[in-house]
């Protein structure tokens, strides 16, 4: 296999305030966004740090950038986080998936203060609010309300988020810019107020992409696949055109059934990035990131090559692999491409690698 990257470094954020499991992460304009999940904080960097510790920028979910309650330690605000996890910003705007919250929080532009409060609250009536599907975990869902959202995406117009405990992901013709506002369409369900389990559909719809080109990935974490669209318009009607990881919608296996991974089967996988004509996804469960040079135009395609595994045929609980080292990952979550610049949620070593794709 043809070496995927030039050089790679290692970074944990500040150095007296190391990360602990990021989830998401994303670059743009040579800034780094980190949510720092398993401390209820977003980080931002204005440039891409270069060292393996540097302080961050702006820290949001907290009051200061050393604290890490959830909800800052108390009631839920404009200006909490719990569980923080999917990340997208275009420069301009900051939109986060707030998971446990229920919730999507919207900042008009690009925060310039610790703790500040987003403008835009999807999901919840009001930013006081967090309970799932606004009236409980027994209520129906609704084109308002949201059950642990854990991916967004935007193409800079558009919105999607992947509402997870809905088994289903949100459209918005624009990004929002009033709180609670009504999604526009569904992927995933006949309609806005069903969440049946449909083997056909997104199961447990943890990520959702869209490519330059209009193509769409939603990664299905519990049935161990991803489901790829090659126009993302079809989705409203029509089922995947390709699945990644298993060979149909009826098979669920976690590595297929089998021991070890294969260069065609995931185990627990979190996300995906298209870069060039491919895409990269996040196996989580085997520790590794897979690429594939070009988007499968047929199911269970073996990947071209990977990062953080010596071969196809490795996975995180094979023995060799426990230790940390600086070329292996544990548990990635989030994979992100700016340019040449790749960068990875390396959720379970608490940091994140930063790779020159060649």
């Amino acid at each position: 296999m043809q070496n995927l990257f030039s050089n790679q470094r290692l970074f944990k954020g500040g150095e007296n305030n190391p990360l602990l499991a990021p989830r998401g992460v994303f670059i743009k304009n040579e800034m780094l966004f980190i949510t720092d999940t398993g401390q209820n904080r977003v980080f931002i960097w204005k440039k891409v740090p270069k060292t393996l510790f540097q302080e961050p920028d702006i820290v949001l979910g907290q009051i200061l950038k050393t604290n890490t309650g959830r909800n800052a330690s108390g009631e839920v605000s404009a200006s909490s986080l719990q569980y923080p996890s999917g990340i997208w910003s275009d420069g301009k705007k900051l939109i986060v998936a707030d998971a446990w919250n229920h919730r999507v929080l919207i900042w008009n532009a690009l925060p310039t203060e610790d703790g500040q409060p987003a403008d835009v609250v999807l999901g919840q009536p009001d930013f006081e609010s967090n309970l799932p599907n606004v009236k409980g975990i027994s209520s129906p869902p609704t084109s308002q309300s949201l059950y642990w959202c854990y991916g967004v995406c935007s193409d800079g117009k558009s919105l999607w988020i992947a509402d997870t405990g809905n088994r289903r992901v949100l459209y918005f013709k624009e990004i929002p810019t009033h709180s609670f506002a009504a999604a526009d369409a569904v992927i995933g369900q006949p309609n806005f107020t069903e969440r049946d389990y449909d083997p056909q559909n997104a199961v447990w719809a943890y990520s959702v992409k869209i490519s330059e080109k209009g193509q769409m990935a939603i990664t299905d974490t519990q049935y161990y696949r991803v489901l790829v669209w090659h126009d993302w318009r079809t989705a409203f009607a029509n089922h995947a055109d390709v699945i990644i990881g298993q060979s149909s919608f009826s098979e669920s296996g976690q590595n297929q059934f089998g021991l070890f991974p294969k260069a065609n089967t995931l185990s627990w996988c979190y996300d995906t990035c298209f870069f060039k004509n491919g895409i990269f996804v996040a196996d989580t469960g085997n520790s590794r990131i897979l690429w594939f040079e070009n988007l499968p135009k047929e199911s269970n395609v073996s990947a071209d090559n990977l990062i953080g595994q010596k071969d196809f045929t490795t996975g995180s609980e094979n023995l060799e692999t426990i230790l940390t080292t600086e070329n292996t990952i544990y548990w990635a979550f989030s994979v992100a491409v700016e340019g040449n610049l790749l960068a990875i949620a390396d959720t379970g070593n608490h940091r994140v690698m930063l790779i020159d794709l060649v």
